[in-house]
């Protein structure tokens, strides 16, 4: 039977099946599903080289972002600790932040960082300048707290 045939035979059959959403409806098998098989991996023609935004990124990219993040919560943790014991805050932006509350330091710098990583996820594949790929400053700024972490874990040592 058609579909023509059962929407004559029950007009509300077509309208039940919309209810439901079928394939459309979004759950956390669609957010599974579109990054293990995303569809969107290169560019489709060669006059798109223009286009920065991909359906995928590449698997580094995801862990120079979740490594600076924890990186990042592991910089506010020994931040705190090394201000307890006697070191000063140098960032004036961070300092003033502190004066309020440690939870307000602690979620300033973590949600800052992930605005940041987000907004550099996104743009991964933008030239800044027309030469550098945006996917780079990612890996700095990773360098970059790797760096600060080592730093803030001598000092802790020395002051032991």
């Amino acid at each position: 039977m058609s579909e023509a045939q059962m929407a004559e035979t029950n007009p509300g059959a077509a309208d039940k099946r919309r209810e439901f959403g079928g394939r459309r409806a979004f759950g956390w098998r669609t957010v599974f599903y579109g990054f293990v098989r995303s569809r969107r991996h290169t560019l489709r023609r060669g006059k798109d080289s223009d286009a920065i935004f991909l359906d995928w990124h590449h698997p580094w990219l995801f862990f120079l972002a979740v490594g600076t993040m924890l990186l990042s919560a592991t910089d506010a943790f020994l931040t705190l600790e090394l201000l307890s014991r006697g070191m000063t805050e140098i960032n004036p932006f961070m300092a003033s932040v502190m004066e309020r509350s440690t939870f307000a330091f602690a979620a300033t710098k973590l949600g800052l960082t992930g605005i940041g990583i987000l907004m550099l996820v996104f743009l991964a594949k933008a030239r800044f300048l027309d030469r550098v790929r945006a996917g780079l400053f990612l890996t700095a700024f990773f360098s970059a707290y790797a760096c600060l972490v080592c730093y803030e874990i001598v000092n802790l040592l020395r002051t032991m």
